[in-house]
């Protein structure tokens, strides 16, 4: 509270009654500047030591054993991500299934192998120079959808994991992982063939592997084949 100033004393007069100081209006703190990134920055993304970004290995250690959700229950490995830590391009699937369950590695069944193919033979470039990850850690029983809970605990682990590669474009594969990322619910076809960004990083979302085994039209593997065409040329620009 602000100090009043008493009124000045003079012997040589009998004051009138002081009129009492008009309170000061209390100073308005400024407003802190709002983050210029949409999403806020996560502990494993800045960590308070220098403010660095963490490595693959820091998220790893992180992550540990982890017991966060109840995915842990029926897990046989964690997997957690594979690829060149420096890739310029990061794709990010649903989660695992049971090959990968075993294996500890990501897309290593039948839709692992048509990623490595669209990888290798449609990009043109090795599989292990990009680096490959989902938006869960541990397999869903029956290769099910993850629930909201299962994400959520995971999603911290997918930013670090992100932020630490800092790739140049992310290809999400299939509806969930675009969904999670661009935080919208629409439909992957509508979404997929379309440039998207994700805290600054430019996002084309694509089919899931799976879907396009499911599916396996000339359609569906030509839009699959021009969206990694779009993504590379966008890396390398």
């Amino acid at each position: 509270m602000a100090d009043a100033v008493p009124p000045a004393q003079n012997t040589q007069r009998t004051p009138s009654a002081p009129v009492p100081p008009t309170p000061r209006p209390r100073a308005t703190p400024p407003f802190a500047a709002r983050p210029t990134r949409p999403v806020e920055p996560n502990p494993l993304a800045v960590r308070a030591s220098g403010g660095l970004a963490p490595t693959l290995e820091s998220v790893r250690a992180e992550l540990g054993d982890c017991r966060r959700c109840g995915l842990c229950e029926g897990r046989q490995q964690i997997v957690f991500g594979d690829g060149n830590p420096r890739a310029e391009i990061l794709f990010v699937g649903e989660g695992p299934g049971e090959q990968e369950d075993r294996t500890g590695l990501p897309f290593v069944g039948r839709a692992g192998e048509l990623l490595t193919q669209m990888i290798e033979k449609g990009m043109g470039i090795r599989r292990a120079d990009v680096y490959i990850c989902n938006i869960v850690k541990c397999r869903p029983p029956g290769n099910r959808n993850p629930l909201p809970p299962e994400v959520s605990a995971c999603r911290p682990f997918l930013d670090g994991q992100i932020t630490a590669v800092a790739p140049k474009v992310i290809v999400t594969l299939g509806k969930p992982a675009a969904s999670l990322l661009l935080d919208r619910e629409i439909p992957i076809t509508r979404l997929r063939g379309t440039w998207h960004e994700y805290r600054g990083i430019p996002l084309m979302p694509t089919l899931h592997p799976a879907f396009v085994l499911r599916q396996y039209t000339p359609e569906n593997r030509r839009a699959v084949w021009q969206d990694l065409k779009a993504a590379l040329e966008r890396a390398r620009a």
